[in-house]
């Protein structure tokens, strides 16, 4: 499990997490909800040791995140960005390539080969393998990201924002598929999400933060009504069931 005791962090001055407190079981998919500015993506990059907390501890399966050493750590947990900087010159190959470094340090083996085709093949990539990444569309950048992330095979995958540039039909795809790594090659999911329809019919829990600190955590169902979202994003929602769904209705 992921266990989060009591995180704050400042920019500056500036509060933007205080003493977040949570436990985020192993398996299936947690989603982090909420407004801009709310401190989501800050506490996914303390979770990965991107950033450092100015207070509070985050345990990985019992190890301090901090002191792990980083090559021990990237075998347990990988981590996709909001904004990524690879040179446009690298093919998609290359790029996932990239998620076996902390098993082989860029000397691919026949099994990281197996890796590799696996991801691509997964996120629907096999065709794009040998395209440079600056001939593929964002949305098609963005799954390559994640197909680098998912080709690391690690237990924990975080994941900013993952439906980045991705249009309406790649984004339910994005979303099942990552439905799929959690219940067929058992990972454990973590998402910063914007969409919160998304978050409530694909994930197992919602961590819902509000200025910095968690405001509610629970089930889809548990979270995903009118009172809770109304305090969340400032902004009147209405809930319907489609389908035995829950999805919030705010245009």
């Amino acid at each position: 499990m992921i266990e989060i005791d009591n995180i704050s962090k400042k920019y500056q001055t500036i509060p933007v997490l205080k003493n977040v407190n949570a436990t985020i079981t192993q398996g299936g998919i947690t989603a982090i909800i909420g407004p801009n500015g709310a401190g989501k993506s800050t506490l996914l990059s303390i979770i990965s040791r991107l950033l450092l907390p100015d207070e509070g501890q985050v345990k990985i399966q019992n190890m301090d995140v901090v002191n792990t050493p980083s090559d021990k750590l990237a075998t347990y947990l990988s981590v996709l960005r909001q904004e990524n900087r690879f040179t446009s010159r690298l093919t998609v190959f290359e790029l996932v390539g990239f998620g076996r470094y902390p098993y082989t340090k860029g000397r691919l083996n026949a099994d990281d080969h197996q890796h590799i085709n696996r991801a691509l093949e997964f996120l629907n990539l096999t065709e794009f393998k040998d395209r440079f990444l600056d001939e593929l569309s964002g949305g098609q950048r963005q799954r390559a990201y994640v197909a680098m992330v998912l080709c690391q095979d690690t237990k924990y995958v975080l994941l900013d924002e993952p439906l980045n540039n991705l249009d309406m039909k790649h984004a339910v795809a994005m979303m099942k598929q990552l439905r799929r790594a959690a219940d067929e090659l058992g990972k454990t999911i973590v998402i910063v999400i914007h969409d919160i329809n998304f978050a409530s019919v694909y994930s197992d829990y919602i961590l819902a933060m509000k200025k910095g600190e968690l405001a509610y955590q629970g089930t889809p169902k548990q979270i995903m009504n009118t009172q809770i979202l109304e305090d969340i994003f400032d902004t009147p929602v209405k809930i319907a069931n489609i389908y035995n769904q829950n999805i919030a209705i705010y245009y």
